[in-house]
């Protein structure tokens, strides 16, 4: 009897460890389903933040590169303009010369004029003129058009001749000039009022 009493109260000891170890057990599952619930919600939080910042590099980046695309095109497109105005200095210095040869052309054309434009001075205006155009001069038709202060310079006003060519330009003292769409010099003008 008493091996039988050893034997179920060692029994009963085992059993009551068993228990005991599974109480631990099933305490250790809780507080790592705890630990592990919490760290998952930190991942979700750390994600979150990535994501966030994810984005806002995603937006600098785009940004900045489109910022760059605008600062080529902006330098291409200057390079260019300069290139088409890059004789404007040189343009300019022959202006005065182009005044003088209008002058004696228009002269020698007059009739009551006995000078005449001999044909080897006539081509070298004409071959002049032709290679200034190519150049991209290109002179403003003034005389019978609106007054505008943007392309031309008023020196003086008359009464109009007629009534139609009141706020129009009567007359063209000065030839202006155009580089590449780029006024290098205003058209001085008589201006009908």
């Amino acid at each position: 009897m008493d091996k039988d009493k050893n034997k179920d109260m060692k029994n009963s000891d085992t059993e009551n460890k068993e228990q005991e170890t599974k109480k631990e057990k099933s305490k250790k599952v809780a507080t790592k389903k705890k630990e592990k619930g919490g760290s998952q919600s930190k991942m979700k939080k750390e994600l979150e933040e990535k994501t966030i910042e994810l984005a806002e590099l995603k937006d600098k980046y785009l940004r900045l590169f489109a910022e760059f695309d605008n600062y080529k095109k902006r330098t291409v497109k200057e390079k260019l303009t300069l290139m088409k105005t890059a004789s404007q200095d040189i343009m300019e210095s022959i202006l005065p010369v182009l005044d003088d040869f209008d002058r004696a052309k228009k002269s020698a054309d007059d009739e009551n004029n006995s000078e005449v434009f001999s044909e080897g001075v006539s081509m070298v205006y004409n071959k002049l003129n032709s290679l200034l155009k190519s150049k991209g001069l290109e002179q403003m038709n003034s005389t019978g058009e609106t007054f505008d202060p943007e392309l031309h310079e008023a020196i003086t006003e008359i009464p109009a001749p007629t009534e139609d060519m009141k706020g129009k330009v009567v007359d063209t003292i000065e030839n202006g000039y155009l580089l590449t769409d780029k006024i290098i010099r205003h058209a001085k003008v008589v201006v009908g009022k």
